[in-house]
């Protein structure tokens, strides 16, 4: 399947964003492709193709989304290639993910303030609110998650 300069230009644009938050371009421009490709699966040679780059790139590209849990190499009955593929329910995995960096700057906070214990409030204001939101955040968005769950479940599938 030929992509359609639409299709080219949203790939370009997810690989921008990804460079914004310090990633390879070309990982998120992977990433970009894998989440609107028809089919979900593909080889090497259809990346390669696809998004005009060097083997070389998209090998470390691929292998850093393997890294990262966002894509998976696959083999296919009768076929003597790789796929790769989006993970399953990558998204909601993604965000549980974010729990756990959740408790880890509560955790930073809270012994910032140890640390500050005995000093005046002012220079502790930076840490109280970062402590304040991140408790707040441990509590709250696990509930959010679980909410999401739910209404996904809830909806329904799309003819």
């Amino acid at each position: 399947m030929q992509p359609t300069h639409e299709e080219l230009h949203y790939v370009e644009e997810f690989g921008l964003f990804w460079e914004q938050m310090g990633l390879p371009r070309m990982t998120g421009r992977i990433l970009g492709w894998l989440l609107i490709c028809d089919p979900p699966e593909q080889t090497m040679t259809d990346l390669t193709e696809v998004l005009q780059a060097s083997k070389s790139s998209i090998s470390t590209g691929t292998r850093m989304l393997i890294q990262f849990g966002f894509i998976e190499r696959i083999s296919l009955p009768g076929e003597r290639k790789d796929y790769y593929r989006l993970l399953p329910h990558l998204w909601t995995r993604v965000l549980a993910a974010k729990q756990g960096q959740l408790t880890d700057f509560l955790q930073l906070a809270q012994r910032g303030l140890a640390l500050l214990s005995e000093t005046d409030a002012q220079r502790r204001e930076r840490l109280e609110e970062m402590h304040d939101l991140y408790a707040f955040m441990e509590v709250e968005y696990p509930k959010l998650l679980e909410r999401w769950r739910f209404e996904r479940s809830q909806r329904k599938p799309t003819v």
